[in-house]
């Protein structure tokens, strides 16, 4: 019998493992993800809808300023203007050039500036882009495209969220956007919307 039980809790184990952001094994698993966590529906016009979940257990401060712009229909028709192919999407500025914003900075929530922050920069998740002022971030964020992005990004970015559903989608956009820091506003992936679900 008790190899029986061994033997499940192993298998549940490995079965879990492969559980994360993107929906996808080479996502991780987030600290704190709980079915009770608040989810945003992103839409991004010609490719299709994305689920994020956010974890205000882990980023409070970035979590609520990311709500209130949502709240605010902010994002809706802002763009993503920057892409690296191995590394990241990045969106949420108002100007589309990559030097815009809202007018409320926020605390970095990360190690590097004195917060714990637990949830590890790998595929799928989505944490606010900054200037090197580290109270600098105000709507623009970005979403990590690949597990190598953890190494370079973890304690010194606010992650605060990740993508459970959609993942594809955000693919879809890598593979069919030009890479660019600053790509012309003909081709920037347009997001429709940013809306909170149940």
């Amino acid at each position: 019998m008790k190899k029986v039980i061994s033997l499940a809790l192993c298998m549940l184990l490995i079965i879990s493992s492969f559980a994360g952001c993107g929906n996808d094994e080479k996502s991780n698993q987030v600290k704190g993800s709980s079915s009770g966590a608040t989810k945003v529906e992103m839409s991004i016009k010609n490719f299709g809808k994305v689920k994020i979940e956010l974890y205000p257990e882990e980023a409070p401060i970035t979590v609520d300023n990311f709500l209130s712009l949502v709240e605010s229909g902010f994002y809706d028709g802002i763009t993503f203007h920057r892409l690296d192919k191995d590394f990241v999407l990045q969106g949420g500025d108002p100007d589309g050039d990559g030097f815009g914003g809202s007018d409320n900075p926020i605390k970095g929530e990360f190690a590097s500036n004195g917060v714990q922050n637990n949830i590890k920069h790998k595929r799928g998740v989505i944490s606010m882009a900054r200037t090197n002022d580290p109270n600098s971030a105000t709507s623009q964020f970005f979403i990590c495209l690949d597990d190598s992005t953890a190494g370079i990004l973890d304690g010194n970015y606010a992650a605060f969220g990740c993508i459970v559903e959609g993942m594809d989608v955000i693919d879809k956009v890598r593979d069919e956007t030009p890479e660019s820091d600053r790509l012309p506003v003909s081709q920037q992936p347009v997001i429709e919307y940013i809306r909170v679900i149940k």
